[in-house]
């Protein structure tokens, strides 16, 4: 599959998808989505009482192929709070269409999902950041959503919502905020940015010169992930919060020797997991910082 059409897509494919759900979460009402990025997996952990299903069970879904992603939803607690976690995320370079990798938010938003918390690992293009740092995405530069890939393409499902769905609030102000400030309780500054996400089709990294040019454009960091997340979710009037871990820096230079690869993304997330869990975990515990991330 590799077109980005939604010929596959119907608005009944993600009924019975949120109706085999239904029947698989028990008593748990979750109004909360999080979405685990690569090598962060472990967020799904912390959850309590946990029902899991496989991806392989949910009709209409699909395969995550990547290392790092368990391919799973996780529905339980944290901190009393209910949520559904996924475990692995699906990305355009697997050779999915658009209406594929955003498939899970419109059926997250049919199960009562009203928040999404939405993680990933990527590359900082900002100098100034560092590895293990974490980025607020306040904003992104979508290449892939510019070039026609967009899990909107095809005739709108107005059920869901608007035929042209604006981006410009794409991320909650008052949420970036609040968690800004939970961040900083914790004794994050330190390591706690925010910043321009750019979204790249991937799979091979980007070369010096593209890297060059995502700066000048004013990117500060780059991943392969969470645009097509971002932008279901918003047309469905879900509420959208999203973090990148930055796994390694992006080489600029050409005079260097230095190189990237997934195995390294892979080590500075699970350096990093224990953070990033604590930062969810008391995102939900104080009840200043989880009201309105809590949608009441």
């Amino acid at each position: 599959m590799t077109s980005s059409s939604n010929e596959g897509y119907s608005t009944e494919k993600v009924r019975v998808s949120a109706d085999f759900l239904k029947s698989k979460m028990g008593n748990v009402k979750p109004k909360i989505g999080i979405i685990c990025g690569s090598g962060l997996s472990g967020l799904g952990e912390v959850v309590e009482n946990k029902i899991v299903v496989k991806y392989s069970e949910i009709p209409s879904f699909v395969e995550s192929t990547v290392p790092g992603h368990k391919g799973q939803l996780v529905f339980g607690q944290i901190s009393g709070k209910d949520v559904v976690c996924m475990q692995g995320r699906f990305h355009p370079y697997e050779g999915y269409p658009g209406w594929v990798v955003g498939f899970p938010l419109r059926v997250m938003k049919l199960i009562g999902i009203e928040m999404v918390l939405a993680t990933n690992a990527a590359g900082g293009i900002n100098p100034e950041f560092k590895v293990g740092d974490f980025m607020l995405i306040k904003d992104h530069i979508s290449f892939t959503g510019l070039a026609g890939y967009t899990p909107l393409v095809g005739p709108n499902d107005s059920s869901f919502g608007p035929r042209f769905p604006p981006m410009n609030d794409a991320y909650d102000k008052n949420l970036r905020t609040l968690f800004k400030q939970c961040a900083s309780d914790l004794g994050y500054d330190d390591f706690m940015r925010d910043g321009v996400y750019c979204n790249v089709f991937g799979p091979s990294y980007e070369t010096i010169a593209e890297l060059r040019l995502l700066l000048k454009l004013g990117g500060d960091a780059a991943g392969m992930s969470t645009v097509q997340e971002v932008v279901t979710a918003r047309h469905c009037g879900i509420k959208v919060i999203a973090c990148s871990l930055i796994t390694n820096e992006c080489i600029l230079e050409y005079d260097t020797d230095k190189t990237v690869c997934h195995d390294e993304v892979l080590q500075t997330a699970n350096d990093r997991a224990h953070q990033m869990q604590t930062l969810v975990t008391n995102s939900q515990t104080s009840r200043t910082h989880w009201q309105p991330l809590h949608c009441s």
